[in-house]
C-alpha cells in the first residue's frame, strides 16, 4: 500500500517516511505540491499526506485536484497551523482527517490505521478476507487480530507477516521469502530486522511468547506455522 507524503520540511517528511516504512507502506515523499500533483498522477497512492502550507501548490490546491479525480482516496492534512477555520476548510474540501503539528509518532500511525482500514473496506468486492492462525482470528482488512474477547491491533507489515505464515502451513520460510515478499523486492532490510519484528509480534499474539505456537523459530533458516493436527474421526459404532 503506498502513501503520498507532501511535505516541504525535509526533517518532517524523512521522519514521516522512517515511521510509515516501519509500518508497512510505501512510501512516496514530495517536496512541494507540484512534485505532489505529479507523483499523484504516476504512482496512485491509496493514502494521502498533505502539509498546507507548501511552495508551488498548497495542500488545499493539490486536495482539490485530486477529489477531483478521486473521491474515495483517503486525505490527511498535516499542517503547524491549529486555527478551527483551517480545519474545516480541509473537511470541506474532502480531506477524511487533520493532524496538527507537533504531532507524536502514536498519533500519526494511529491516524494512518484508521484511513487505512476504510482504504481497505470501501470496496467491499475487493475487502481481503479474514483468516484463522490456530485460535487467533486475523481481519487484514481491519488490522485486527481477535482470540476470545481479546482485541489486538496489527501494522500492515505484521498482517503481511501473518499472511504468509497462513498461506504456507508446515512450510519453513527463510529470510529472503519473509524479505521479499512482506518488504518487498526493492528493500534490503538486515537479518536482525526481520527478527525484531518477529518478537515484538510474538509478545501481542502468542499466549506464550517463550513459547511460540503460531510463529516457531526453525534455527539457521526462519519461521514457520505449524497447523494443530485435526483430532482422528470418530468411527461409527457398530450396530
Amino acid at each position: 500500500m503506498k502513501v503520498l507524503i507532501a511535505e516541504d520540511d525535509a526533517r518532517t517528511r524523512e521522519g514521516l517516511v522512517e515511521i510509515l516504512e516501519g509500518e508497512g507502506y510505501r512510501a512516496v515523499p514530495a517536496k512541494d505540491g507540484r512534485e505532489a500533483l505529479a507523483l499523484w498522477g504516476t504512482e496512485r497512492p491509496d493514502v494521502v499526506l498533505l502539509d498546507i502550507m507548501m511552495p508551488h501548490a498548497s495542500g488545499y490546491d493539490v486536495c482539490r485536484a485530486i477529489r477531483k479525480a478521486d473521491e474515495r482516496v483517503p486525505i490527511l492534512f498535516l499542517s503547524a497551523k491549529g486555527e478551527e477555520l483551517d480545519k474545516v476548510l480541509g473537511l470541506e474540501l474532502g480531506a477524511d482527517d487533520f493532524v496538527t503539528k507537533p504531532f507524536g509518532v502514536k498519533e500519526v500511525v494511529a491516524r494512518i490505521r484508521a484511513v487505512t482500514r476504510r482504504a481497505l473496506n470501501r470496496d467491499k468486492d475487493r475487502r481481503p478476507a479474514p483468516f484463522a492462525l490456530g485460535d487467533l482470528s486475523v481481519d487484514p482488512a481491519e488490522l485486527r487480530a481477535r482470540r476470545g474477547d481479546e482485541v489486538i491491533e496489527l501494522s500492515l507489515r505484521e498482517v503481511k507477516i501473518l499472511e504468509l505464515l497462513q498461506r504456507n502451513p508446515g512450510v519453513v520460510l527463510d529470510r529472503d521469502r519473509f524479505f521479499n515478499e512482506v518488504w518487498g523486492y526493492d528493500h534490503m532490510p538486515n537479518s536482525r530486522t526481520l527478527d525484531q519484528h518477529i518478537s515484538k509480534l510474538r509478545k501481542r499474539i502468542e499466549r506464550d511468547p517463550r513459547n511460540p505456537v503460531i510463529i516457531q523459530t526453525v534455527h539457521g533458516v526462519g519461521y514457520r506455522w505449524e497447523p494443530a493436527p485435526s483430532p482422528p474421526a470418530k468411527r461409527p459404532k457398530a450396530g
